[in-house]
């Protein structure tokens, strides 16, 4: 019961981004054993992550997007082993996506006054510098495919 109440303050607290595009999906149980819940929410690619928290009240908060993709994350997922070719959110997809897009993002999101580091930002995640220096660690480890080296 104290779940759901966690999600109605959520909501209430955050159902104005539903404008924005925001879809609160429930509550989603991530791990059985230990009954982790999250809170499963989807938004569009063109979204400022900076306005979720990543917790709320003790719940972490899933995100996944939802929609089409711009040409710059288009990824072939016929083929096999795809992703041990390719990351879908490379930092250097998101740099490409806001040199060509940058004044329509801004747009989107409200806001025309962004840098082109707070769109980045927006963007990814909620720190595309943090994101970054995350990939290019899981890079040199072996752990995800180098952009462009496929």
């Amino acid at each position: 019961m104290l779940l759901y109440e966690t999600l109605d303050r959520f909501e209430k607290k955050f159902g104005y981004l539903k404008k924005k595009g925001l879809r609160i999906n429930g509550l989603k149980m991530v791990d059985p054993k230990r009954k982790k819940h999250v809170i499963d929410v989807s938004r569009p690619l063109v979204f400022d992550n900076r306005l979720l928290p990543k917790v709320f009240e003790g719940l972490e908060i899933k995100a996944v997007i939802h929609g089409d993709l711009p040409v710059e994350f288009k990824v072939d997922r016929s083929k096999p082993d795809w992703q041990k070719k390719e990351y879908i959110w490379a930092p250097e997809r998101f740099e490409h996506f806001v040199d060509r897009c940058c004044n329509d993002i801004k747009k989107q999101l409200g806001n025309m006054g962004m840098s082109r580091e707070d769109v980045l930002s927006a963007l990814c995640f909620g720190d595309f510098e943090a994101h970054k220096q995350k990939i290019e660690a899981m890079v040199n480890e072996g752990k995800l495919p180098a952009y462009g080296k496929n």
